[in-house]
């Protein structure tokens, strides 16, 4: 069963720039597809932003389109936001989760595995 630790999280000016981190441990993400959710301050709900499958393709929500980037490296035990032009209302808490199913999953329900989050703050 795959561990999956997030780092990377911090204050940022709106307009600036953080990269992400999901860390596998236990296995690699060979077989994964890992998403990147986020839960903003008094949502009950985590809202996807980001997925990449085991084969490279990935999709991203319409609200960080063009300023997201999801990628992993080539031993495929790291996954990574880069998180550009960063607003306001990208604060979050931001987490990854990975299933062993190969497509792309957009709900929270969908993902087995999670890490334990971290916190991005843009101010204005």
């Amino acid at each position: 069963q795959v561990q999956l630790v997030e780092s990377g999280g911090g204050l940022v000016q709106a307009g600036g720039s953080l990269t992400l981190a999901c860390a596998a441990s236990g296995r690699t993400f060979s077989s994964y597809t890992v998403g990147w959710f986020r839960q903003a301050p008094g949502k009950e709900e985590r809202e996807f932003v980001s997925a990449i499958r085991w084969s490279g393709g990935n999709t991203y929500a319409d609200s960080v389109k063009g300023r997201f980037t999801i990628s992993r490296d080539s031993a495929k035990t790291t996954v990574y936001l880069q998180m550009n032009n960063l607003k306001p209302e990208d604060t979050a808490l931001y987490y990854c989760a990975a299933d062993q199913r190969r497509g792309y999953y957009y709900t929270p329900s969908d993902y087995p595995h999670w890490g334990q989050g971290t916190q991005v703050t843009v101010s204005s």
